[in-house]
């Protein structure tokens, strides 16, 4: 089994998951804006991101000899672990739960607010739990003033989505040939629309009704306050799911017996993803039949024909994979506490949003990620 053990290597592997986890809701917020349903796209996203544990396990979790400290991952699968188990089970439900939701939110508050938001709730509470479970090895005085600042973070990024929401709320009361119908979004005046076939400017009236019409959720009736509720909601589901695999790779509690081996990295992805995508499938089956916030039915029948924008959801799977592996593996040799510090990557979401989202066309390419 591959163990990252010096400081070098666990910085590396937040390097690297931060690029990943900073990558894959941008691409989930695209699919949304161009009309595909997100149970749709949360279905494939979740297929992926089980393969990547899945791909973690069978290499990694089985490189090199195993050590009776230290089992190999199929061998750790007979063991009788299941207090550990539980723990890392947990933190894929609360995880599974935050990225749903966390989809709905983006289209309700934005992606550039839900990420500073949920991130920053994520660093505050999560970092904090870990830092006394780790035993406080990481420094506080470096630690914390960093965590007092995402507390900031969000206090500003409530305020921001409160000022975006009356500022598009007035721009859109000047237009009185706007109508809107909850079920078929925004439109504009036919002949006026003739008239002036221009390409609406970001930021326009104009162009929140042409983003409304093309996306899936709607949502020009919806109250300001809910897509903050939810964001705040999903923030608290990710700020748990660290604490949990923390647990499930150190048992701080002592619930193992005597002589059973801490599960490794490898063996917990696995069981973390596992529940992950239970509870993704359940739960996004359930919505394609009875949807929420006001979106059509669905059928898993009509999921399997929309191959519209699969490829990317499964590539955002993959990256979200890829990216908690390799900040789980940075946080078993640095501590989970500094290993927390990769949710800053959902930041750096914002600085694609405009990029992609003001173009006609999606112009996808790994220079851009």
């Amino acid at each position: 089994m591959y163990v990252v053990e010096s400081k070098g290597g666990a910085i590396a592997c937040m390097l690297m998951s931060l690029l990943f986890l900073g990558t894959w809701p941008a691409v989930l917020a695209f699919l949304e804006r161009r009309g595909r349903l997100p149970q749709h796209t949360y279905l494939d996203y979740s297929i992926t991101n089980l393969l990547a544990a899945v791909i973690f396990a069978l290499t990694l979790g089985q490189m090199g000899d195993a050590k009776p400290s230290m089992p190999n991952f199929l061998t750790q699968l007979h063991q009788d672990n299941w207090p550990s188990v539980l723990f890392a089970m947990v933190g894929g439900v609360v995880l599974s739960i935050g990225n749903l939701s966390t989809q709905y939110a983006w289209a309700l508050v934005g992606l550039s607010v839900v990420e500073v938001v949920g991130s920053s709730i994520t660093v505050v509470i999560g970092t904090t739990l870990n830092y006394f479970l780790d035993d406080k090895i990481n420094k506080a005085d470096i630690l914390f003033p960093g965590v007092a600042c995402f507390l900031i973070a969000v206090i500003l990024g409530s305020l921001v989505h409160s000022s975006n929401a009356s500022d598009n709320k007035k721009k859109l009361s000047h237009l009185s040939s706007v109508t809107f119908d909850s079920n078929k979004g925004a439109s504009v005046d036919p002949e006026k629309e003739r008239q002036t076939k221009v390409v609406a400017q970001f930021g326009t009236a104009e162009y929140l009704i042409e983003l409304e019409n093309k996306r899936s959720i709607k949502v020009f009736d919806k109250g300001i306050w809910l897509g903050l509720a939810i964001t705040f909601f999903s923030g608290i589901c990710f700020s748990m799911f660290s604490p949990a695999f923390n647990l499930a790779t150190n048992d701080q509690f002592h619930l193992l017996q005597k002589g059973i081996p801490h599960l490794v990295v490898y063996t917990a992805f696995f069981y973390f993803s596992a529940c992950c995508f239970v509870v993704a499938i359940v739960l996004n089956i359930i919505f394609l039949y009875h949807p929420i916030l006001s979106l059509p039915k669905s059928s898993f029948k009509a999921y399997l024909a929309d191959t519209e924008g699969r490829g990317w959801a499964l590539l955002a799977g993959v990256l979200c994979g890829f990216g908690n592996g390799l900040q789980f593996m940075g946080g078993q040799a640095a501590g989970y506490a500094a290993a927390d510090a990769v949710q800053v990557s959902q930041i750096s979401s914002t600085a694609r949003t405009n990029p992609w989202f003001n173009s006609e066309y999606i112009k996808l390419t790994w220079i851009e990620f």
